[in-house]
């Protein structure tokens, strides 16, 4: 049977993605990723419950406003709260970052002061991810003109699911050299994929595709960031670090709600990855209710401060 060159060039890429993920066990079941995900936090999480822990969670936070409300001076006063947490808890370490819409990278750059803070927007038509590629260049491209640090961007669920791997990948890929050495986060939006399968796959080629962080969720869609999730994602950044030598951070996002959540999320890549990934630097949650919680527990009375 002969093909043309154009069939042969898509053989190729489809051979190229199937090749990637033939490295890795895909196979997946829900059943035994959900028993799995149990056990391990039934044995290991009540000894990670504490205020060492706490504190740490607090300090891998990407504080995060999202809202159809926001506005320049909602942000600005979003951002002046961790520029007081400074003076106020000068014994804590401060939120890892501020993550934010792009218009709102400026007003962000401009009023935040704090050390160690990093700037993250959503872009790449956040969160549906329904638009032109284009335009997610050029949203990402002024972004970071605007002061970004981190881009977090969402996959194009729908070629993925359609099985249009070279189409997701291509475009992780043009997105992460806007990036060049700035964080791409790279969000899955894994109640949407259906399966532990298709996250697991999901994930190998976000990673494959230059992905310096996976992501669980937007938080705009139902359900969220889940703690079986979370596992098979870091099994997958487990066995791709074995596999390249490439340690990739793992961010769940969308629904954590409370401390006990954040406490699931922390014992399992601390089992699955192991302490190499418990730094802010490869582990982030992205959230807004949690820091107040958080923070709670830490001085031990109830606190409202941001």
């Amino acid at each position: 049977m002969e093909y043309y060159e154009e069939d042969r060039e898509n053989l190729g890429q489809a051979n190229k993605y199937e090749l990637a993920l033939s490295k890795y066990n895909t196979a997946l079941h829900d059943d035994e990723i959900a028993a799995k995900t149990a056990n391990l936090l039934n044995k290991y999480m009540q000894e990670n419950n504490t205020k060492e822990v706490k504190k740490f969670l607090f300090n891998c936070i990407d504080l995060t406003t999202l809202k159809c409300t926001d506005s320049e001076e909602s942000v600005m006063r979003f951002t002046e709260k961790v520029n007081e947490f400074v003076d106020k808890y000068p014994d804590l370490k401060n939120v890892a970052a501020i993550c934010v819409y792009p218009n709102m990278a400026e007003i962000v750059n401009s009023t935040l002061e704090a050390d160690d803070v990093k700037i993250a927007c959503v872009s790449g038509g956040f969160p549906s991810s329904q638009t032109f590629t284009e335009v997610k260049v050029a949203e990402t491209a002024m972004a970071l003109h605007a002061g970004a640090d981190e881009i977090d961007i969402v996959i194009p669920v729908g070629k993925f699911l359609s099985g249009d791997y070279e189409g997701m990948c291509d475009e992780i890929e043009e997105l992460k050299d806007v990036c060049g050495d700035k964080h791409l986060k790279v969000i899955l939006e894994t109640g949407a994929l259906g399966s532990s399968e298709n996250i697991k796959k999901a994930s190998i080629l976000a990673m494959y595709s230059g992905a310096d962080f996976i992501k669980t969720s937007t938080g705009k869609e139902k359900p969220a960031a889940t703690p079986e999730a979370a596992y098979v994602m870091c099994q997958a950044i487990k066995e791709y670090f074995l596999e390249t030598g490439r340690k990739v951070g793992f961010k769940p996002a969308g629904g954590i709600n409370t401390v006990e959540d954040a406490l699931a999320y922390y014992t399992i890549v601390k089992e699955v990855l192991g302490k190499e990934w418990l730094t802010n630097e490869f582990f982030r949650l992205g959230t807004s209710r949690l820091a107040n919680l958080l923070l709670s527990e830490i001085v031990d009375e109830e606190t409202k401060f941001f």
